[in-house]
């Protein structure tokens, strides 16, 4: 009995280092998990705005069949009513496709009364020119109001991105996100600010076909600012990570106590 104490021993002795071996690989299976997840996590907050401004790009090319036509029609005819009437058939049939792709609605129909409103301003002036004026004003006051928001702690980009990724406004409770998004929201505006540039004289000197040709641009321009401007908030932001923004995960807790068992697992290991 005597000879076989040693072995008790050191069976006793080798459980607790077992058991100091089991609990530091499970903590670096955790940890890599933890990892992974956050990685996930950031590359899911890096992708969906790029993503969805692509896709409105996509979107955006048929919205532009009434300009185009418009544009195209005016400068081989002169003729406004008959500019007119290829912009209204193009704009019904921008919306009879969103409808029979059962695509949104509200946007087929935001299409359709936008055009019309356009077509209602050139029949009521005579002026070609004047088809375009609805756009002008868009980017007029995007252009003022840009500066506001962004001064007011609501930068656009900001804005896009909240309703992009579903995040809404949780981005605002992170002052470092707002800064970055104020810079991003900079190239927004540069974009526009660039447009007028060019609009503005086109308009005042009554040059309708190169006003045209400009416009359709203009989704194009806004969405280059759009993923530039989310670039350089990209950049702006660097390595900071704010957990308070993110939308809490289903089943998950925000309170990073540790749970009544996992206290209890917590001390019999220390023991």
């Amino acid at each position: 009995m005597e000879a076989g104490a040693p072995g008790v021993v050191d069976a006793e002795a080798g459980e607790p280092a077992a058991r100091d071996a089991e609990s530091g690989a499970r903590e670096a299976r955790d940890a890599e998990a933890g990892d992974a997840e956050a990685g996930d996590a950031d590359t899911a907050d890096a992708d969906p705005v790029p993503a969805a401004v692509r896709s409105r790009l996509r979107g955006t090319v048929i919205d532009l069949a009434p300009v185009f036509g418009f544009t195209l029609t005016f400068a081989l005819t002169h003729r406004l009513a008959v500019a007119l009437t290829l912009a209204l058939a193009a704009g019904a049939g921008v919306f009879v496709h969103r409808v029979a792709r059962r695509e949104s609605v509200r946007r087929a129909l935001g299409v359709l009364g936008f055009v019309c409103v356009q077509g209602a301003l050139a029949a009521r002036t005579g002026q070609a020119t004047t088809f375009f004026l609805p756009h002008l004003l868009l980017h007029c006051a995007a252009a003022v109001a840009a500066p506001v928001l962004i001064l007011l702690g609501w930068p656009p980009l900001g804005v896009m991105a909240g309703l992009f990724t579903g995040e809404g406004t949780a981005w605002r409770r992170c002052a470092v996100r707002r800064r970055a998004f104020a810079r991003g929201s900079l190239v927004l505006l540069a974009g526009n600010v660039l447009m007028l540039s060019v609009q503005i004289p086109l308009y005042l000197s009554g040059q309708a076909v190169a006003l045209g040709s400009v416009d359709v641009f203009g989704p194009l321009v806004f969405g280059l600012g759009a993923l530039l401007g989310w670039r350089v908030h990209r950049r702006a932001l660097g390595t900071h990570r704010c957990p308070a923004a993110r939308p809490a995960r289903a089943g998950t807790s925000a309170d990073p106590s540790p749970r009544p068992m996992e206290t209890t697992v917590t001390e019999r290991t220390v023991r």
